[in-house]
């Protein structure tokens, strides 16, 4: 049977959530240290797991990426901490281990509540039927990250749903997998009028919320589609055909370009230049085609 210290400690694992859900990112000095002390002190093995989501924000400085925040995980849950750190504790990284999957889920329909109420660009606000955030895995392996909506997009809420949708379905299937078994977004979550490609002011407004996306996705691998996806990622002005055929990092995920599904279907001969990117990937996640 649990000890009240014990209860205690759930308790307070979901009073943090519960913040966290509601957009609380940082509390106050003193109820921090007390939550940090309290947190801190030997837990038993299930509890041990859930606090480990809630871990204390790090000092300011540069952001770290991705494969520090896995490896400080890992980390034995009772290694002591800096009363600086206690002072700061914060709930903006609790995604955590994969077991985090109800922390994803909510983090990331919070995140959508965000992108649907956006109004940063006025011309797309206007114009647009929904918004377009993302669909798939919250775990993936795999992300595929697009340009922006279409017109079919526009209309059911979901990306790649028309024709290049089809196609980037078969290349998923050709590769093993299932559409359920990676997540799909695109670099603006509005569809530019007139299918037009999207503005330099657009993607930077958009682009906190894809970061954000990533953060909470925390995909190993993640597949640009075009040189938009490509170009905002890794922040380069290279051409599709220059970043194509190698690795490319962003934080603790290896990233891939290859050609957009909507470009493939004007120009079917690059087809088998995406299908050798492909290739390239599953081998690297171990996938025999």
């Amino acid at each position: 049977m649990e000890t009240t210290h014990e209860q205690l400690r759930r308790q307070a694992i979901q009073f943090l959530r519960g913040l966290q859900q509601a957009g609380v990112t940082d509390l106050p000095a003193e109820t921090a240290r007390s939550l940090g002390a309290f947190l801190a002190e030997p837990p038993s093995e299930s509890v041990g797991e859930e606090r480990a989501k809630f871990s204390p924000a790090e000092e300011a400085g540069p952001e770290k990426p991705a494969a520090t925040r896995e490896s400080q995980a890992d980390a034995p849950a009772d290694a002591p901490r800096s009363e600086k750190n206690v002072d700061s504790f914060s709930l903006s990284d609790p995604y955590g281990p994969p077991s985090a999957l109800p922390a994803r889920r909510a983090a990331l329909d919070l995140l959508n509540q965000q992108v649907a109420a956006c109004d940063r660009c006025s011309e797309l606000s206007s114009c647009r039927t929904q918004t377009v955030f993302g669909t798939g895995n919250p775990l993936p392996r795999l992300a595929f990250y697009g340009e922006g909506p279409g017109a079919d997009e526009d209309r059911q809420g979901e990306p790649f749903v028309g024709r290049a949708g089809e196609l980037l379905n078969k290349i998923i299937q050709a590769c093993k997998m299932k559409r359920e078994d990676v997540y799909i977004f695109n670099t603006v979550k509005c569809r530019p009028p007139g299918n037009r490609n999207p503005r330099e002011e657009e993607i930077s407004n958009c682009w906190q919320y894809s970061e954000q996306q990533l953060e909470v996705l925390q995909p190993e691998f993640i597949c640009c589609l075009g040189s938009v996806a490509a170009r905002t990622l890794l922040k380069t002005t290279e051409s599709v055909g220059r970043l194509r055929g190698k690795f490319h990092q962003y934080r603790g995920s290896r990233v891939i370009v290859t050609y957009h599904p909507a470009y493939l279907l004007r120009t079917p001969e690059a087809k088998a230049k995406t299908w050798d990117d492909m290739k390239m990937l599953m081998a690297a996640m171990g996938i025999e085609l």
